[in-house]
């Protein structure tokens, strides 16, 4: 694993992005648009460490607002009509609500579950082909343009947090290409924060804040200023499976 992007590769997605709108790179794999990148002076760096906090208890019961606002924002889901043809077992789920019940008591409360963009992504270590790559700045994505769909990661993810997409799709987003045969997950709203930086507001956690849960925080895990690390720093923050040592970006309260 490397905390550094690999430069060649970033040139080659860099001198491709225009001549890749709206053509077919690979058999079955059709791509409108590659996702935005950031200004080649403001490249991306490991000072940064992107990172999500999330308070389930302040999850709304049968709320699913983080989950619909993902699904506008990336273009995924039933509310764009979505793998029309696929069982829901197949659609993909960038992020999903998950129960969690204590059987002794009966108690039971939900939380939202995506990539954890983990520090030592288990996903990264098995992709053949290096599509699946950490970002410097610790975000954890899948290069469309090199992934053979082998889904390897999708069997290492502890957190079933990847989907394969086994149709042709239409009307993908700028923000957000998709394509037939390819893996996909959380990005992050990685376009939002190569745009405003600290001040991003990835789209489950600006939906969650409009039902007035405000249930998200998310930041620079680097910062010991930003809001993620105070809040942390006061409060803790649990790992998913964190006897697996992954190091996880996104961590939990009330749970």
């Amino acid at each position: 694993m490397s905390e550094h992007v690999d430069t060649s590769r970033r040139r080659f997605l860099g001198g491709t992005a225009g001549a890749a709108a709206g053509i077919s790179i690979a058999p079955g794999v059709f791509l409108n648009q590659v996702a935005q990148a950031k200004p080649a002076d403001q490249p991306v760096s490991s000072d940064n460490r992107w990172g999500m906090l999330i308070d389930t208890n302040k999850c709304g019961d049968g709320c699913d607002a983080c989950v619909r606002g993902c699904m506008e924002e990336n273009g995924w889901g039933d509310i764009h009509n979505s793998e029309p043809h696929s069982s829901p077992e197949q659609k993909a789920q960038w992020i999903r609500i998950v129960e969690l019940r204590d059987t002794s008591t009966g108690y039971a409360h939900q939380l939202p579950l995506m990539c954890q963009h983990c520090k030592h992504p288990p996903c990264v270590d098995v992709c053949p082909t290096g599509a699946s790559m950490k970002r410097a700045d610790g975000i954890v994505l899948v290069d469309k343009h090199i992934c053979i769909g082998c889904r390897y990661c999708m069997m290492a993810c502890p957190y079933k947090a990847r989907s394969f997409i086994h149709e042709d799709l239409q009307d993908q987003l700028v923000v957000a290409p998709r394509g037939k045969g390819t893996v996909e997950s959380c990005t992050l709203c990685v376009h939002r924060v190569d745009k405003d930086g600290a001040d991003a507001v990835p789209a489950c956690a600006e939906a969650c804040a409009a039902e007035g849960h405000d249930a998200f925080v998310f930041g620079d895990m680097n910062d010991p200023n930003s809001e993620i690390s105070r809040q942390l720093a006061l409060h803790g923050g649990t790992q998913i499976r964190a006897d697996l040592g992954l190091d996880l970006g996104v961590r939990y309260r009330g749970i």
